[in-house]
C-alpha cells in the first residue's frame, strides 16, 4: 500500500492542507483542503471515498471534488461512511442551498455520488489483498478511525480524537500494526482545550500510548497551524524512545 499525504493539517496556510489521504491513487480517506492539490487527471482515477467524520477540514474536498468530475466519469463515487455521518453531509452540504445535491445529478438513477452507510467495524475488500476496516473513536461528533491491512503490513488511522479506551483495546486486538497516524492537534499549555474539543496533546497521547501493546511507528498529524515549533519539543520530550515523525504534506506512507 502506498499512502499520500494531500493534507494532514489542523488548519490552512501556506503550504497546510486539512486532512486527506490518497491509497494507491484509487482510494481517498477523507476530503479535505489537500483534495484540491490533485489534478483531473488523478481525480478520475478516484472510485472510493471513505470518511472519519463530517467536520468540514474532512469533506470539504469531496464538494469541489464532485464538481469538477460532473461529466468526466462514467461510473459513481461511492462515498462510504457511518450513519451520522452521511446524514450530516446530506443535509447540510449537498443540500441545494450549501452545495448541489451531487448524489442526485445528473439523475437519481445515475447519480455522481452514492452514499453507503457502513456501521462501526465493517470490513471492506479493496481489491489486491488490501481492505479496510472502520473503529469507533471519540471526538465531539459520532468518529471512526480506519485500519488499512495488505499483504505486507498494517496502518491505522484515528482520525480526530480525544483519549478513547475502546479505540486502543482494537488496536491492541490487531496481530500487528506497523504504522499508527494519530492526532496530535494542541500543545499541552491548550490541554483544557484539547479535552473539550476531543484532540489529544503530547501528554495526554504519550499517557495512552501506554495502552498499546504494539511498537508502531507513531505518524502524528492534525497540528494546529502556529503550534509548530510548540508541537515538536512537546513531542521530542512525550515521544522519547518512540519511532515518529510529524507528517507533512506530500509525504508518502508504505506499509
Amino acid at each position: 500500500m502506498r499512502i499520500r499525504v494531500l493534507g494532514c493539517s489542523g488548519g490552512v496556510g501556506p503550504d497546510l492542507r486539512t486532512t486527506s489521504l490518497l491509497l494507491d491513487g484509487e482510494v481517498l480517506i477523507d476530503a479535505g483542503t489537500g483534495v484540491g492539490d490533485l489534478s483531473l487527471p488523478e481525480m478520475r482515477l478516484i472510485s472510493r471515498v471513505f470518511l472519519t467524520h463530517a467536520h468540514l477540514d474532512h469533506v470539504c474536498g469531496l464538494a469541489f471534488m464532485a464538481d469538477n468530475l460532473f461529466g468526466e466519469v462514467s461510473q459513481p463515487i461511492q462515498v462510504t461512511a457511518i450513519r451520522q455521518t452521511i446524514a450530516t453531509i446530506r443535509h447540510h452540504l449537498f443540500n441545494w442551498q450549501l452545495w448541489p445535491d451531487f448524489s442526485s445529478l445528473p439523475t437519481t438513477q445515475d447519480p455522481l455520488i452514492v452514499f453507503r452507510e457502513s456501521p462501526v467495524g465493517d470490513l471492506h475488500d479493496l481489491g489486491g489483498g488490501r481492505s479496510i476496516q472502520s473503529f469507533g473513536v471519540l471526538h465531539t461528533i459520532p468518529a471512526v478511525g480506519y485500519v488499512l491491512k495488505s499483504q505486507t503490513g498494517v496502518f491505522a488511522f484515528t482520525g480526530d480524537t480525544g483519549a478513547c479506551e475502546p479505540m486502543w483495546d482494537v488496536l491492541n486486538s490487531l496481530p500487528r500494526l506497523d504504522k499508527l497516524m494519530v492526532d496530535v492537534a494542541f500543545p499541552d499549555a491548550q490541554a483544557e482545550l484539547g479535552v473539550i474539543s476531543r484532540h489529544y496533546t503530547p501528554t495526554l497521547l504519550s499517557r495512552d500510548l501506554g495502552r498499546l501493546r504494539h511498537r508502531p511507528q507513531l505518524l502524528l498529524t492534525h497540528g494546529k497551524p502556529g503550534c509548530e515549533e510548540v508541537l515538536q519539543a512537546e513531542c521530542a520530550r512525550a515521544f522519547e524512545g518512540w519511532d515518529y515523525r510529524h507528517l507533512k504534506r506530500g509525504d508518502l506512507i508504505e506499509v
